[in-house]
């Protein structure tokens, strides 16, 4: 019996070696954003949240757009209005309007911010080692190039990930629903 079909108690065979293969990916990510939402948790913010004060350092002064950082986040969010909300509340993050167009809010990383990454740069960096350490050089390049192969179907580029999508009846779209 293979060894994701015990995991989950799983009596009958997979219906493919597709089918397999696509479970243990997902059980795979499942377990890799555990391990990332204890390790955030510990600073008091969620790992999805992680990721914005990351693109948001990488933009740093700049700033970005909501649909920028929609674009650029490992994992979709479909409220980032609201996660970026409450890390304005958190003060890591800082927010005004553009002076040109009104309708677009920019955000930029907080110092508060900048200081909390810091902090939690020493403990996120070994995580990766922590979790695939165990395996070779050559299996992780392999690794990758499969990963990079089965992801090329999923892009829907017609369907956006970002908070770029029409607003729900009564709501106002992203980009304007954020207070400055």
């Amino acid at each position: 019996m293979p060894k994701l079909q015990s995991e989950i108690a799983q009596q009958r065979p997979f219906t493919s070696i597709a089918e397999e293969a696509l479970l243990n990916l997902m059980r795979t990510a499942d377990c890799v954003n555990r391990t990332a939402h204890r390790l955030t948790r510990g600073w008091g913010i969620t790992s999805t949240q992680y990721n914005v004060l990351r693109i948001l350092r990488g933009a740093h002064p700049q700033g970005l757009t909501c649909s920028a950082i929609g674009e650029r986040m490992i994992t979709a969010d479909p409220d980032i209005t609201r996660l970026l909300g409450r890390l304005k509340t958190l003060k890591l993050v800082r927010q005004q309007r553009d002076k040109r167009d009104r309708r677009v809010l920019w955000n930029n990383i907080s110092p508060a911010g900048l200081e909390l990454l810091a902090e939690m740069d020493p403990t996120i960096r070994r995580m990766p080692e922590e979790i695939l350490g165990h395996l070779e050089q050559s299996e992780l390049a392999e690794f990758v190039r499969l990963l990079e192969i089965a992801r090329a179907r999923c892009h829907q580029p017609g369907e956006p990930v970002s908070c770029e999508g029409k607003a729900k009846d009564g709501e106002a779209p992203c980009e304007a629903a954020v207070s400055s």
